[in-house]
């Protein structure tokens, strides 16, 4: 099984770029995309609705701001919106889930921290997120999330990071967070589980791949029980449509 998750800065512009072109070649059988910053009515066309998929989308209700998408070629058996928490930010167009026999795959846009206001917001998402997660790590039930965690964990994540140790996305909360996330509670990076390479970057602050500082926020994070159903991952560098690049990871799993 194939996962292919971008964050699209904007999904009319990015198919303006080719993003949905892009895909068509891909032999994705699932498809999550974050930030696509369009209501739902307005991706009625059918290049949103491409060929051979289901198409389910969760905006946020608010003009140009947020959004995520699923496309599965596998009929879902339900669709969950948001993760339930109390103050309602997760059901802000971030977090969109399919739910498969044994399987279910999220599509994740988390808050951005740009004050100190919204660092309180950030905050209050991931440790309400990180109370989520480890609930659902008991289910009987194999997790994939995709997306933009808005966040990066090492040192090899982040370029120039002795310069970006104060920057929201590389604070030690944030690291110590996925600390937990990986340590404690038993979740794995899949990328990181078979690409131990440095300078693997998905996301440009700058808002162009490959000028300034690169950074790697972009992941699929997956279940202890699938960790060795991890079979190739890879960071497309050959095509930019956002500021992002796309993650794309091979499963020895079926839906």
């Amino acid at each position: 099984m194939r996962i292919v998750s971008l964050s699209v800065d904007g999904v009319h512009q990015a198919a303006q770029r080719g993003l949905y072109d892009w895909l068509a070649d891909q032999d994705a059988d699932i498809i999550c995309l974050q930030d696509l910053r369009s209501l739902e009515p307005e991706l009625d066309h059918p290049i949103f609705h491409p060929d051979g998929y289901y198409s389910y989308f969760f905006d946020s209700g608010t003009p140009h701001e947020n959004g995520v998408a699923i496309y599965t070629r596998a009929q879902p058996k339900a669709l969950i919106y948001g993760m339930g928490f109390a103050n309602g930010v997760d059901m802000y167009g971030r977090y969109l889930q399919a739910d498969f026999e044994r399987l279910s795959v999220g599509s994740l846009l988390a808050p951005v921290a740009t004050d100190e206001a919204s660092l309180e917001v950030k905050v209050q998402f991931f440790d309400d997120m990180q109370a989520h997660l480890a609930k659902i790590s008991r289910k009987r039930r194999d997790f994939i999330f995709c997306g933009n965690w808005g966040m990066a964990h090492r040192r090899a994540d982040v370029e120039n990071w002795q310069d970006h140790q104060d920057t929201p996305g590389f604070m030690r909360h944030e690291q110590r967070w996925l600390d937990q996330l990986f340590n404690e509670i038993g979740y794995v990076d899949a990328f990181r589980r078979i690409v131990k390479d440095p300078d693997e970057f998905t996301w440009w602050p700058s808002g162009k791949v490959g000028e300034g500082d690169g950074w790697r926020t972009d992941m699929q994070i997956v279940s202890q029980t699938l960790k060795n159903k991890i079979e190739y991952g890879a960071i497309n560098k050959n095509v930019a449509f956002s500021s992002h690049l796309p993650v794309i990871m091979d499963y020895d799993l079926e839906v």
